[in-house]
């Protein structure tokens, strides 16, 4: 199994506009191509300007395979053109996980 963090940084006092047009034009289409995600939340210490989601997928491999369907979909591109319109976001990190030997999650997806 492998696990994608997404962190994403938001001009300050934008988060909840992003997540809005996340919500309304984006979520569906990422969820259609990549599953429902493991978590997806705001930060509450720290970087409070930050939003983060976390992705379950097989491997490398099928991460791959679901970002390129996700990326060769029409409503996401129109999302992201969107968002970059608009200009909320500032920064994004992504880190790739994959589980300690001895935690088991039940290997749900």
């Amino acid at each position: 199994m492998l696990f994608d963090l997404r962190t994403y940084r938001c001009r300050p006092g934008t988060v909840a506009r992003q997540l809005e047009l996340y919500a309304a034009s984006g979520y569906q289409a990422q969820c259609h191509h990549l599953g429902e995600p493991a978590f997806y939340g705001l930060v509450e210490t720290g970087d409070v300007n930050s939003y983060v989601h976390l992705w379950r997928y097989r491997d490398a491999a099928d991460r791959e395979a679901r970002r390129a369907a996700l990326y060769a979909d029409p409503e996401w591109r129109s999302y992201r053109d969107k968002g970059a319109e608009l200009g909320y976001q500032i920064e994004q990190t992504n880190t790739l996980l994959r589980p300690a030997s001895f935690w088991r999650d039940g290997g749900r997806r």
